[in-house]
């Protein structure tokens, strides 16, 4: 009996030894002290939309629903954002959708639904809602945050009308795009150059297929048949519902054409100014006198 104490006190040790061990843990072996060049964010596009909705449908409708995005505006007193789905996350807001040679944007953008009824239809046609100018001062402080956070060009700040011009009409022609330029959040066709090329497209407009050109160059996918069919009309009602709220009947017209070449032409750099020459250097007075010819 006494032989076995030893044996049993040996075994209680290794037994206490093996639980105390550390156990290396299951998956693979990772190295990330090195980092590629090659790389972008995920993020490229920020998509705007309204919700054709009140408050509490529109929050039954985003959580509830297929349909998703990542951030909600509220029309309260002091409107205020919901954030439905992580920044990191993909939320289903764009649908089929495209942008110079992009598609299928719900993987790349950021989805911002803005509480508004969007449109009723009168005996004087459709009457689209205005939106409240507290919730563009809260979206204008949001937009910056996200353009900062990942880089975000003007030019990939959107509509849903603008990534889907055939079947979306939001946030529509009340939604105040100006403002966000104001704030240098995207690009906006200078007044003084629409107006420099506006004498020349009055008196020659160009042809359908120029207009379907300009419009693919700024991103929209436009139809390229030189036709003014429905499609082409659509994409022309989408542009001026954004640059031209005034009239936005589709009808390609010269001032529509003036914003789209302003739009699709750089801004040309002055040149820059000479080096002004430099002033000789001044004569002392002794040297201009002139050498004396006496002996002294």
């Amino acid at each position: 009996m006494s032989k076995l104490l030893p044996l049993v006190a040996l075994t209680a040790a290794v037994s206490l030894l093996s639980g105390c061990a550390t156990v290396a843990p299951a998956g693979p072996r990772i190295d990330k002290s090195l980092t590629a060049r090659g790389q972008s964010e995920r993020i490229k596009y920020i998509i705007l939309h309204y919700t054709v909705a009140d408050l509490p449908r529109s929050i039954k409708i985003l959580t509830q629903q297929d349909v998703s995005a990542h951030y909600l505006l509220t029309d309260t007193d002091q409107p205020f954002f919901y954030a439905l789905v992580d920044e990191s996350r993909q939320s289903n807001h764009a649908g089929l959708s495209s942008w110079k040679i992009y598609n299928q944007l719900n993987s790349a953008s950021i989805g911002i639904e803005i509480v508004n009824p969007g449109f009723t239809e009168t005996a004087q046609g459709r009457v689209y809602a205005p939106f409240k100018q507290a919730q563009i001062d809260q979206l204008i402080l949001l937009l910056k945050q996200l353009v900062a956070r990942y880089n975000i060009k003007p030019e990939n700040i959107l509509g849903h009308n603008d990534i889907a011009p055939q079947r979306k009409q939001d946030p529509g022609p009340m939604f105040p795009w100006k403002q966000l330029a104001d704030a240098g959040l995207l690009a906006w066709p200078e007044a003084s150059r629409v107006g420099a090329r506006l004498p020349l497209f009055t008196e020659q407009l160009p042809d359908v297929a120029w207009f379907q050109r300009k419009l693919a160059q700024v991103g929209y996918a436009t139809p390229q048949t030189g036709e003014l069919d429905q499609a082409t009309r659509n994409v022309l009602v989408v542009f001026q519902s954004k640059y031209r709220q005034s009239l936005y009947d589709g009808t390609p017209d010269a001032e529509t054409a003036a914003l789209l070449d302003v739009l699709t032409s750089p801004v040309p750099e002055l040149p820059a100014p000479a080096a002004p020459t430099p002033a000789p250097a001044p004569v002392p007075a002794s040297a201009a006198l002139p050498r004396s010819t006496s002996s002294r």
